[in-house]
């Protein structure tokens, strides 16, 4: 069966290795007129994901500290803000430009003691100054908007859960809505762990057990707030070591020729305890 060859696409007018570049090629996928159907197809709500796909793919070259994918994953970073800068300007609501703008006039705004006359003694007074301009900031869109201002506006919805917990936590805590000790939220664990207990034994619907374990989280969060360890950091380290733990167990019975599958419990147990003697 005989095929119609689509006619090449003329190449493109800007200089190599520039932001230009990089603009004229998103505006290029997204043309109505032989464009990629694909990149035609999204929209804000669709690419968003991605977005966050790609800042996490960022934060896992740097951890493994691999510049040259660092390198790459950056660039892919960097075509999703060229992604949605795009398609803010077919609906006329801003461009790549403006982008731009806005955050160098943010920059500036929020670095005085930079780009202005103002004197500040040390990094600690430079994050007050910072948290105060965003305040200010905050309260004006705020009164722009027509609603009263919230000490938790601005901590995005879409932050892990985790994050997002620490943040609203934090924010609370500068107008004194705080436990006064780690005792005290030690003690509301207890009391949360309590009511996920009650809720089990009760086999209460499950939004409710969604609901008290998500109280339970809460409070986790908070304790590692207080503990100075970002929730986060320290779920990620958990994880690390149970694929440690687990992969020690599975090579273990490999070595004597059994498959951890059909294993029983006790037997694991006791392979877990001994790679955690091993330092795993």
């Amino acid at each position: 069966m005989s095929q119609t060859r689509r006619p090449a696409a003329p190449p493109l007018q800007q200089a190599p290795d520039t932001i230009e570049r990089l603009l004229e090629i998103m505006s290029r996928l997204r043309a109505p007129e032989g464009g990629c159907p694909w990149d035609i197809a999204q929209n804000f709500e669709t690419v968003a994901p991605y977005t966050i796909e790609e800042a996490y793919e960022v934060a896992d070259a740097i951890a493994r500290k691999d510049m040259d994918d660092l390198c790459d994953e950056l660039g892919d970073l960097l075509f999703q803000v060229v992604f949605h800068a795009q398609m803010g300007k077919e609906r006329g609501a801003f461009d790549f430009s403006k982008v731009v703008a806005a955050i160098c006039d943010k920059m500036e705004r929020r670095h005085p003691h930079v780009f202005g006359d103002v004197t500040l003694a040390d990094a600690d007074a430079q994050v007050r100054a910072w948290e105060e301009q965003k305040a200010r900031e905050r309260a004006a869109r705020a009164q722009s908007e027509g609603r009263t201002p919230s000490a938790l506006d601005g901590v995005a919805r879409g932050l892990p859960a985790l994050m997002r917990a620490v943040k609203l936590q934090k924010r609370a805590a500068r107008v004194g809505f705080d436990w006064d000790n780690p005792k005290d939220v030690i003690a509301k664990i207890r009391e949360e762990l309590d009511e996920v207990e009650e809720v089990l034994e009760k086999k209460e619907a499950p939004e409710r057990r969604l609901e008290e374990m998500g109280d339970l989280l809460f409070s986790c969060a908070n304790l590692a707030r207080f503990m100075e360890s970002d929730p986060e950091d320290a779920l990620v380290a958990a994880n690390a070591k149970f694929e440690r733990r687990f992969k020690y167990i599975e090579e273990s019975l490999a070595a004597k020729g059994r498959s951890i599958d059909g294993e029983g419990l006790a037997d694991m147990e006791a392979l877990w305890v001994q790679a955690k003697s091993t330092g795993l």
